[in-house]
């Protein structure tokens, strides 16, 4: 089922039709390029992504709630695993945008990956040092965004055992406990 929001609102199109499990990673790719959005998106959905576009970083952050409004464009379980944003964008930039969700306190361990045409060193700097997770030369290869899902699925699974381990931890603690008071 595909869903799309007509340009004069929003142009979000987020396809649920290929959740064939819970587990997909949830990607958000903000373009202002039309080419670039549907690229990266085939390349996303190839790789086994849930995937939601945006055209640009204002959309995205009204997406995500953070254009001031306090409400996502409804989506009340919004999970997203991974946002990837142009870097050259009109209105805002996708630097801009990396810096806005690394402000908030919702969204700032979302890892972003930032996409450029231009191998310009000091911004790749600047974007890395901001927080970015990757910074990618456009055009993005499919391996670019297998490695990025294989390391985005290590680290929740890293997260799950740690979860797990914890949980385990308290359970031997209750145990012990009524074990000493012979319940």
């Amino acid at each position: 089922m595909a869903e799309v929001m007509r340009s004069e609102t929003l142009n979000i199109s987020n396809n649920t039709s290929s959740l064939a499990s819970p587990e997909l990673l949830h990607v958000l790719a903000v373009d202002d390029s039309i080419v670039d959005r549907k690229f990266i998106e085939r390349l996303l959905r190839v790789s086994s992504c849930k995937v939601t576009v945006v055209d640009s970083a204002t959309r995205a952050l009204q997406y995500l709630g953070l254009d001031g409004d306090n409400n996502s464009v409804g989506f009340d379980d919004l999970k997203i695993n991974l946002i990837m944003t142009d870097y050259s964008m009109p209105g805002m930039t996708g630097y801009e945008l990396l810096k806005k969700i690394k402000e908030s306190s919702a969204f700032r361990e979302i890892p972003v990956v930032i996409m450029s045409s231009e191998n310009i060193l000091p911004r790749i700097d600047r974007c890395l040092e901001e927080g970015a997770e990757d910074f990618l030369l456009k055009p993005v290869k499919l391996a670019d965004v297998k490695r990025l899902r294989d390391s985005l699925l290590k680290a929740e699974e890293g997260v799950f055992k740690n979860i797990m381990h914890k949980r385990e931890l308290e359970a031997n603690d209750i145990y012990s406990q009524l074990k000493r008071a012979k319940i």
